[in-house]
């Protein structure tokens, strides 16, 4: 897995697809199955030919033996390339699996009198020669049976070669022991039963069943157990609905009885807790689970209904956990992601997650991908649903094996995931699953499947379960009788209604969210209102040591003029105490956390040098290439930045997924522009905003979401604030719009220096990271300084001396305040709500009772009026007015027009818009209106 975040400056990373051993140039026999080059195919002549003539002179013979084998070497690469399409995967048999004309010995020039001629293979398929015949059934045996394999589009060697070892060969691939093909039948017969019972206890509620893909349980237990076995420590499961009460109960060890509980209606953590709970089967759970004296934690994370949502969030949380191991290469946490197979072909955010497998700081060491392939997607059929012969296609971009197993074969699908847990912790890589099984019933329990597949769903009626077939078969074998089954069966039935009656009394005990690597934080002691603030400033020393940090550039590393010059002005700043800009406030924030032990993790596309080359977090060698990063040389904590792929729902899923798992490290999603962050609107909506609520998992998640009206046209304006604004409640996050480096300094601070977590969403600035007075002195981040919920440009309160108070948030601040000074204006005030949410009526209340006199209270905000804060702030404000006293009095709405774009692209009409809107809030005629006036005069 690529990771390392320090660079040395004399090498820059090579690409994260670089394959050292590809092209292959040496040949061996293995070789073959690529695409055979002329000179391979003239040394496996010339070996052949040496070998016939070991027994015979006549050239005849010599030649046809040579011909012989490479045909016999092409028979055998087609079967590594094409074999998985004749597998018998599909247990229903819908699916018809015709041996392809390239699959038979005549297609490659043998005729019925040849099958029986020995044939040179110099260790091909375990055998020095063959026939044609003994290498036709071994091919079949290995590549046509109940398990297809995908992996000759993989680049290297090695792991090719892994591949076949554990296919190929005129062994049997499929052995497991008279004890393991027991307990395999087991973990099938109450995977089943578990369904039955349910289905039989609660009739005609929804649990999303997995009957018709059983198998799929013995088969995650052996990922537990022999990913123990190979070291790993921890196991992160995501997966959505299907199945996910099999899994819970029956693999993730959750109490039966918890269950059951939670099927009356019963909550899943106790009464004091509070929160809106979720439906049973979007629960996650924690556990361990010891085999062989080898102890696995699982924790399968909560999941909303948004197929495919949590895939990202779970890798997060593994690679967090590998970095708090100090695992660089995730040998001891396994992500392991349950997909459907219309889901997996069907949602973009399966290829974001793939596409993390090679990169550097989103790497996990390689994830475990499980398809439950119903072969149905609700009701769409799968040749209406993707363009790809198999859902897991698009696992073939990132080179990943892929295995197609038929569920009815519960140890073939078991044999698959104890292949893949070991290639994976061999090589770090993605490896795909793909169990061929059905959907006994609808896409839930009280759904009519027959509507929409009729055929499918008649073949299905008639379909024995698993534990049948599989049961009958080791009958035949002599590993169990019928009594064997019996009895394990009724003793299930038995344990499970045991648990069933003592469900009636049944209370959870404690929330799961404060304990491992939370412990220590709690929910907030004081409630939204209260100013819930904490000490950020720090000493002038500390900030001087950081500064030099950030202005020094070794004497090896030749750094671009321009950022010479910046670091120039730097240094400047700390020299005069004066002019601190906003990049240097940031840079002061990560470095001070960083310098007192704390972790700093910030990604987001072009988050090195920042969208709008304000950062330079990253120093770049203008001669190698090689980068410096100069919070990383500074000792206590740890400090990555990342330039994350294109991508924002993967990314922000897996920054969000990383919170969890960390809440001692400050981790920052950065959008390019703020109005970008709606392409994760779903992690935002069905995980920032609500996983407290539904699932009790606190984080501590910033979003930085650059926000602003300067005329750069629609999608380069609004973060879209009134969205975040309409989806706080209950306490759940925060939202914030500073205007001040030192606020942005303190807020950052604060976030990872208060004992509880909550999100943080914070619309940052385009403009005003160089405007020249959205500056900070030196004393702004020392002494007694913290976070201002509110500002004014007037300082402390003047008695009386206010008649107009124009309240609003951002950018516009500043315009508002270069407007009123050039009018001469000394009674109009403007107040920065600098954080919106939890809204500081406390300190604003404060501020309204020092102005008696306060006639007109104004909202002034760039966003049209459907958009930004006003319908959020309006009721609030009101609120306060009456608590200071201003009974009747209401504030007035100064902005733009209601608007279905939330910004206009010609810079001429912004102009106009930003103008009026301006001296609307302050009470003067605009340039519209004044121009009227002069043509009358």
């Amino acid at each position: 897995m690529a990771d390392d975040q320090t660079i040395s400056l004399d090498r820059a990373p090579g690409p994260s697809w670089a394959r050292p051993n590809w092209p292959v140039s040496a040949l061996d026999d293995f070789n073959l199955g690529l695409d055979p080059t002329e000179a391979m195919i003239e040394e496996v002549r010339q070996a052949s030919s040496r070998d016939a003539a070991a027994a015979t002179a006549d050239p005849d013979v010599i030649r046809r033996a040579a011909e012989d084998s490479i045909r016999a070497m092409m028979l055998i690469r087609t079967y590594r390339v094409r074999g998985h399409l004749a597998a018998k995967l599909d247990p229903l048999g819908l699916h018809h699996s015709e041996i392809p004309a390239d699959l038979t010995p005549a297609y490659h020039g043998f005729s019925d009198a040849d099958l029986d001629r020995p044939i040179w293979l110099g260790g091909s398929l375990g055998l020095e020669r063959g026939t044609v015949r003994e290498i036709v059934k071994i091919l079949q045996d290995n590549y046509c049976g109940t398990i297809g394999v995908e992996y000759m589009h993989i680049n290297d060697l090695d792991e090719r070669r892994f591949v076949q070892d554990r296919i190929e060969g005129k062994d049997e691939t499929v052995q497991f022991t008279a004890d393991g093909k027991q307990a395999i039948l087991a973990k099938v017969i109450e995977a089943e039963q578990w369904e039955t019972f349910l289905a039989r206890k609660y009739v005609g509620t929804k649990r999303f069943g997995l009957d018709g893909g059983e198998s799929a349980i013995p088969a995650l237990e052996a990922v537990i157990k022999y990913g123990g076995q190979l070291g790993i420590e921890e196991i992160d499961v995501g997966m959505a609905h299907r199945g996910r009460l099999n899994v819970l109960s029956n693999v993730m060890g959750k109490p039966y009885r918890a269950i059951f509980h939670e099927f009356a209606g019963g909550a899943t953590n106790p009464a004091d807790v509070g929160g809106s709970g979720d439906v049973k089967y979007h629960l996650g759970t924690s556990s361990d689970r010891e085999f062989d004296g080898i102890k696995v934690h699982l924790s399968l994370l909560p999941n909303p209904s948004h197929l495919e949502a949590v895939d990202p969030v779970v890798l997060g949380k593994a690679r967090a956990t590998m970095i708090d191991k100090g695992d660089k290469h995730g040998k001891t946490v396994l992500p392991l992601l349950l997909h459907g197979d219309a889901a997996f072909a069907g949602q973009g955010v399966v290829f974001e997650c793939l596409s993390f497998s090679g990169l550097p700081g989103y790497g996990t060491g390689g994830t475990l991908h499980f398809v439950i392939n119903n072969q149905i997607g609700f009701t769409t059929s799968p040749q209406f649903a993707r363009s790809s012969p198999y859902p897991t296609d698009v696992a073939k971009s990132v080179q990943a094996p892929i295995l197609h197993v038929n569920a009815d074969d519960p140890e073939a699908v078991t044999f698959c995931c104890k292949m893949a847990i070991e290639f994976r912790q061999q090589f770090g890589r993605d490896i795909v699953i793909d169990m061929w099984c059905y959907r006994r019933f609808g896409h839930n329990e009280g759904d009519e499947p027959s509507f929409t597949q009729p055929q499918m769903y008649s073949e299905i009626r008639q379909h024995p379960p698993i534990s049948e077939i599989y049961g009958k078969r080791l009958i035949d074998e002599g590993v169990v009788d019928q009594k064997w089954i019996d009895n394990h069966r009724e003793n299930y039935i038995a344990h499970l209604n045991e648990e069933f009656e003592s469900a009636g009394s049944y209370l959870p005990n404690k929330a799961d969210w404060f304990e491992g690597r939370w412990a220590g934080l709690h929910k907030p002691s004081e409630g939204p209102l209260a100013r819930r603030n904490t000490a950020t400033a720090v000493g002038q020393g500390l900030l001087c040591d950081v500064g030099r940090t950030l202005t020094t550039v070794p004497p090896e590393l030749h750094v671009h003029k321009t950022l010479q010059r910046i670091l120039d002005a730097k240094s400047a700043m700390f020299s005069s105490g004066e002019g601190f800009d906003w990049a240097t406030g940031e840079a002061l924030a990560f470095g001070s956390l960083i310098a007192q032990g704390h972790h700093v993790r910030l990604s987001g596309q072009d988050s090195g040098r920042g969208t709008f080359s304000q950062r330079h977090a990253v120093w770049v060698d203008q001669q190698n290439g090689a980068k410096y990063i100069p919070l990383n040389t500074i000792d206590g904590g740890r400090f990555e930045v990342r330039d994350s792929p294109l991508s924002e729902f993967g990314v922000l899923g897996f920054e969000y997924g990383y919170s969890l798992a960390d809440p001692k490290t400050l981790v920052l999603w950065e959008a390019q522009f703020g109005d970008f962050a709606n392409g994760a609107q779903t992690i935002i909506d069905q995980f920032i905003a609500s996983g407290e609520a539904k699932w009790l998992r606190a984080s501590g998640l910033v979003l930085l979401l650059p926000h602003g009206f300067e005329g750069q046209g629609p999608e380069h304006s609004s973060a879209r604030l009134e969205r975040y604004l309409q989806l706080c409640a209950d306490d759940n996050m925060q939202v914030a719009n500073c205007t001040t480096p030192a606020n942005y300094f303190h807020i950052l601070r604060r976030q990872l220096l208060r004992d509880f977590r909550k999100p943080l969403v914070l619309m940052t600035p385009k403009s005003l990271l160089r405007h020249k007075l959205a500056v900070s002195k030196l004393a702004d981040f020392t002494g007694e300084s913290h976070f201002m919920r509110i500002l004014s440009d007037l300082g402390p309160p003047r008695a009386g001396e206010t008649t107009r108070l124009v309240l609003c948030s951002g950018k516009v601040a500043y315009e508002l305040m270069d407007a009123r000074d050039a009018a001469g204006d000394t009674t109009t005030e403007i107040v920065r709500i600098e954080q919106l949410y939890p809204f500081p009526s406390e300190p604003l209340v404060k501020r309204l009772q020092a102005m008696p006199g306060l006639t007109d209270i104004v909202w002034a905000q760039e966003e049209p009026q459907n958009n930004g804060a006003w319908f959020f702030v309006n009721p609030l404000i009101e609120c306060c007015l009456a608590e200071a006293g201003f009974d009747g009095m209401r504030p007035r709405y100064a902005g733009r027009e209601a608007s279905a774009s939330p910004a206009t692209g010609l810079a001429k009409r912004h102009a106009q818009q930003q103008a009026a809107l301006i001296a609307d809030a302050l009470g003067h005629s605009s340039p519209a209106q004044q121009e009227p006036a002069r043509r009358a005069s």
